[in-house]
């Protein structure tokens, strides 16, 4: 029986979304989980694996039971929730799954991560411009992104709504749109990488390149 996540009908006040296949699953997910908690002053971060990312192709994607088990073997956080809660809702784009979550946990105040290279391709997603407007957004570095992504279209549409660092343990109680870019150390991990190696099962603390997955 696959294992259940530790999520019930009540979630904490502060949960940090981190959305993706997690094909697999690598420190580079850990990091910026790590991070959110410490600077957004969150009580958990949600790792939402998805059952198909609708911007990645099938071919080459575990199944989801695997995914699972090794972003739960990864993790070493009891505040890092791994779940298959869009599998679980039916859900497939982002936007769906924030809305459904929003409704479903009225309480909590909800923050999605992603990374820089995401920050560039938003744009791309379903219904993205509502999504600023649903939850606040924490985007953090990516060396080789930083530009293309703070030059975008959607950092341009939302410029107004971009706090300092200095209001990071702010966030989750900000009315969106709101959203903060964060700089720390760039971590190497990447799933791509991992793939190409054939790491996928040695996938903890191994790899080079991005820091986070792509969404739809």
């Amino acid at each position: 029986m696959a294992r259940r996540d530790r999520i019930g009908s009540l979630a904490p006040a502060r949960v940090g979304l981190l959305g993706g296949s997690f094909n697999p699953a690598h420190d580079g997910h850990r990091h910026i989980s790590q991070l959110a908690l410490k600077h957004l002053r969150l009580n958990q971060v949600w790792w939402l694996v998805s059952p198909q990312n609708p911007l990645k192709p099938a071919a080459g994607m575990a199944a989801l039971d695997r995914r699972l088990a090794d972003a739960r073997t990864l993790a070493g956080d009891r505040r890092i929730v791994v779940t298959d809660l869009e599998s679980r809702l039916g859900t497939t784009y982002t936007f769906d799954t924030i809305r459904a979550l929003v409704r479903r946990y009225p309480r909590t105040r909800f923050v999605w991560l992603m990374g820089a290279d995401n920050l560039a391709q938003i744009p791309q997603w379903y219904r993205w411009q509502e999504i600023f407007h649903m939850v606040p957004i924490a985007i953090f570095d990516r060396a080789s992104y930083s530009f293309r992504a703070l030059g975008g279209l959607a950092a341009e549409r939302f410029s107004r709504c971009r706090k300092t660092p200095r209001e990071a343990g702010l966030l989750a109680d900000t009315r969106p749109p709101a959203w903060i870019y964060i700089r720390s150390r760039a971590h190497p991990a990447s799933a791509t990488a991992l793939r190409a190696a054939g790491h996928v099962k040695s996938s903890v603390r191994q790899g080079a390149g991005a820091i986070s997955p792509v969404r739809e």
